[in-house]
């Protein structure tokens, strides 16, 4: 009987760990966004228009508030796209990640990746009472030439929150989860001697944040850690440091918003970065997935508080 009562609590404690995130699911997403002959970048506006609709099809099928943010340059109209949850009134928690990629390449990891977790967080989220709002947003144009620009995605919804007055917790942004080596000296950085801290294999995600990034990056990146489900490390510098601002954070920091971003290091690591090579063959989906994992169940420990 005691051993009967060992093995069935051993079950219950791994069924209670057992991921929340599909791989099944993550993989149909990644060969949606990354299928060719086109490729979604700013050129080839009817592929990154195919991949704005699927994102939007997609939200819909988990919340009934999909919001398309559209904006001009030029002759050229391009897109934000909102999946929201929780109260419509209370405070938000941003999450984030640009669908766009950058010259003619599939973006498996950069950003399909960040995309996919979007969507898979929108199915996990769809039946929570959540006390705070949670808004997913996917960007376009966070890739050159329109990088640092008022162009980006990101620039144009943080300014609309900042005009509107609306009350910001803070953001997340995910940017390249699901590339990861156990190789020795398969990780680098823009310090070499920041392998004596951090080591030389790339077998963690990041959580990337600027010195005074605000209490929503830190209570975020505490918490994070605590759901102990994929190896994790944190890295915290000044804004200067390069790539810690190489993403769609940087346009919250600039009106205020406390922001950190989730990252395997881009390419620091993944040395397929804005390469043809960027493909899905290249990304471990269990991991990936546990990424995932850790942003929601952080998410609802912050929006259920």
């Amino acid at each position: 009987m005691k051993l009967f009562a060992t093995v069935f609590l051993l079950f219950l404690s791994f069924d209670l760990y057992a991921g929340k995130s599909d791989t099944t699911q993550i993989r149909s997403h990644l060969i949606t966004l990354t299928k060719t002959p086109g490729f979604r970048n700013y050129q080839d506006l009817k592929t990154l228009n195919e991949a704005s609709q699927y994102i939007e099809t997609t939200f819909r099928k988990y919340s009934e508030r999909v919001v398309v943010q559209p904006y001009n340059i030029g002759k050229k109209t391009y897109q934000n796209i909102i999946c929201s949850f929780g109260p419509e009134n209370a405070p938000r928690i941003i999450v984030g990640a640009h669908y766009d990629v950058c010259d003619n390449q599939q973006g498996a990891d950069d950003n399909a990746s960040g995309t996919t977790g979007l969507l898979e967080l929108a199915r996990l989220l769809q039946h929570e009472n959540l006390n705070v709002r949670i808004d997913l947003v996917a960007y376009t144009l966070e890739e050159p030439p329109y990088f640092r620009t008022q162009n980006m995605g990101s620039y144009v919804h943080a300014k609309s929150l900042a005009e509107a007055k609306v009350p910001v917790l803070g953001m997340v942004s995910l940017e390249m989860i699901g590339y990861f080596k156990d190789e020795k000296h398969t990780q680098d950085y823009p310090v070499g001697a920041l392998k004596l801290v951090y080591g030389n294999r790339g077998n963690y995600i990041t959580l990337v944040r600027k010195f005074g990034a605000g209490k929503f990056a830190r209570q975020f990146n505490r918490t994070f850690h605590k759901t102990d489900l994929i190896r994790t490390k944190s890295f915290v510098g000044p804004a200067a440091l390069p790539g810690i601002d190489f993403s769609d954070h940087l346009n919250y920091w600039a009106f205020g918003f406390s922001a950190l971003m989730v990252t395997d290091t881009a390419f620091y690591r993944n040395k397929n970065y804005h390469q043809p090579t960027d493909t899905l063959k290249t990304l471990d989906l269990t991991r990936m997935a546990n990424v995932i994992d850790s942003v929601y169940e952080t998410l609802l420990k912050l929006a259920k508080n």
